[in-house]
């Protein structure tokens, strides 16, 4: 029980908001999701053609490929935990929102073209292209990175279904629990399995919609209660904050302590270079028919993105304003329950339902875009390149496809029930990290090195993976800590939370010194000529 400073109680065992709203929720959540499972069954494919199950047969235009983008991209962690760290921490959560939105930059300046022009359905494609001389041991890596990097974030998608759920009815028992991962799990399945990469796009297209039409109106909303004047916002909130103008000064969070800093900037690290390099992401990114048509998704992307960011920073100021940053503090210390709060102040019942709904849909489009990404990995290159050496029909790998997403939607439920209770941003952050430290050098030196080979693959993508594993195990996050998984333990002798500022320089050193400790034999410097030739104009050299 949490005394708040206007004299009220909450409870966490009472939830947050009423039973009117969490009826209302879900009665909006099961019509979008009986409207979107009806069209991805209509719009499924239809054949036994993988391409179609894939990308979708690259048929989708600049603006909806960029909404599917971005609902690829933004999570519930955006619209709850990005919105409720403005609230608690201030100038210091606006700051991490700015690495979020520029994320974006990173895959226009580098990989977007490039990657779409030498890939086929995975990043698998790419490399073989690229080595092909030793291609199944580096698609075999190359799976195993994307199967635990999609794993690890489903596993944070379903947990957070249930701490979003326990903001209406609070604690829930181990049956709740379960029957809301289920639930949440199996309609991922259902759209991956059946729908393929035009269900899974439908359904994202969906949610990026509602979620900018939720944040602009909540956000026009809190603006208008301070007559469009951002000064009065920020004042406000300085005001609500209870430290006044600290609230509006960086080191609230992050600049306590130099590790704090370094953590920060371990984290931003992770978040920048990881999104292009998410499995999901670069999914999108092979999706487009031409290179005009990427170019202008992703384009719609970044603004997209940014302007939801720039909307929860709104959000989040105006939850501190209006509710205070002691009640929110008080009722959800990570301040998740902050956009909630503040929609119940605004709008009431109704507006507070639909936000939540909102949240129910972020969770389950993410959702199945990693299932997707995942089951398209161990389909086509585990088991269509490496198991049957290419050999593999058509139905026969879009068959593996289908179970695959079943398997991994299993394995992810599973994983979720057993880790009830883990922070769900260190395993997404870990996701990013991993993808930032095995995946990104891989693909870079795979562009832009003449000498790489499959040695210096194999070791960024293993090594990358390892350092990035090894350092989170023994870091604060699982011992030494109050909140750690092992309180009671200490073996973290790395003191940051977030490894990127060592992993990602690590798994390019580690691509580099395989590169040039093997024979000069393994280079093959006609191959990566024609590559060269793939990579940037987008077909093959002529012979």
């Amino acid at each position: 029980m949490v005394t708040l400073p206007e004299g009220g109680v909450a409870t966490l065992s009472a939830g947050v908001v009423g039973g009117f709203s969490l009826k209302l929720t879900f009665i909006l959540f099961v019509s979008v999701v009986v409207v979107t499972m009806f069209t991805a069954l209509i719009t499924a494919p239809q054949g036994d053609e993988i391409s179609e199950f894939y990308l979708g047969n690259r048929t989708m235009s600049p603006l909806r490929n960029g909404l599917a983008m971005c609902g690829d991209y933004l999570s519930a962690a955006t619209l709850l935990g990005s919105t409720g760290l403005v609230a608690l921490t201030g100038y210091d959560g606006l700051l991490y929102l700015v690495g979020t939105a520029v994320a974006w930059v990173m895959v226009l300046l580098l990989i977007a073209e490039p990657l779409r022009n030498s890939g086929k359905f995975t990043l698998g494609d790419t490399l073989a292209l690229r080595l092909p001389n030793s291609q199944r041991s580096v698609r075999l890596a190359l799976a195993f990175c994307t199967l635990t990097i999609a794993v690890l974030y489903l596993v944070a998608q379903l947990v957070g279904s249930v701490a979003l759920l326990t903001q209406f009815v609070g604690q829930p028992d181990s049956t709740t629990r379960t029957l809301c991962v289920v639930a949440i799990g199996t309609l991922v399945v259902l759209y991956v399995a059946l729908g393929g990469m035009p269900g899974a796009t439908f359904i994202q297209v969906v949610k990026a919609v509602m979620l900018i039409a939720g944040v602009s109106v909540t956000a026009v909303m809190v603006l208008h209660r301070f007559n469009w004047n951002v000064d009065d916002l920020l004042g406000g909130a300085a005001s609500g904050s209870g430290i006044g103008q600290r609230f509006l000064e960086p080191g609230l969070r992050y600049g306590g302590s130099t590790a704090s800093k370094l953590d920060f900037f371990s984290l931003q690290i992770a978040i920048v270079l990881g999104l292009a390099a998410l499995p999901h992401v670069m999914m999108r990114l092979l999706a487009p028919s031409a290179n005009r048509v990427l170019r202008r998704s992703i384009l719609w992307a970044m603004g997209l993105v940014g302007f939801v960011c720039l909307a929860a920073g709104v959000l989040g100021l105006g939850a501190t304003a209006i509710v205070g940053r002691d009640v929110i503090a008080g009722i959800d210390a990570k301040g998740d329950a902050a956009v909630l709060l503040l929609a119940q102040d605004l709008g009431g019942a109704v507006l507070t339902a639909l936000i939540s709904c909102l949240a129910f849909v972020t969770l389950l489009a993410v959702a199945a875009g990693l299932t997707l990404a995942a089951a398209s990995s161990l389909a086509h290159d585990l088991y269509g390149e490496v198991i049957r050496k290419g050999q593999a029909r058509q139905r026969e790998e879009l068959t593996v496809a289908r179970l695959s997403a079943v398997v991994i939607g299993v394995l992810g439920m599973l994983l979720a029930l057993v880790s009830w209770g883990t922070n769900t941003a260190t395993l997404a952050f870990l996701a990013f990290a991993i993808a930032a430290s095995a995946i990104l050098p891989t693909m870079v030196y795979s562009l832009f090195w003449r000498r790489f080979n499959a040695r210096g693959a194999l070791l960024s993508l293993y090594g990358g993976l390892l350092t990035s594993v090894l350092l989170v195990v023994c870091s604060p996050v699982v011992s030494s800590k109050p909140a750690s998984f092992f309180p009671d333990a200490d073996f973290a002798f790395f003191p940051l939370q977030n490894p990127g500022i060592v992993s990602v320089p690590a798994g390019f050193l580690l691509g580099w010194l395989g590169t040039v400790m093997s024979p000069r034999q393994e280079e093959e410097p006609e191959t990566y000529e024609r590559f060269e030739v793939r990579a940037v104009l987008g077909v093959d050299q002529p012979a």
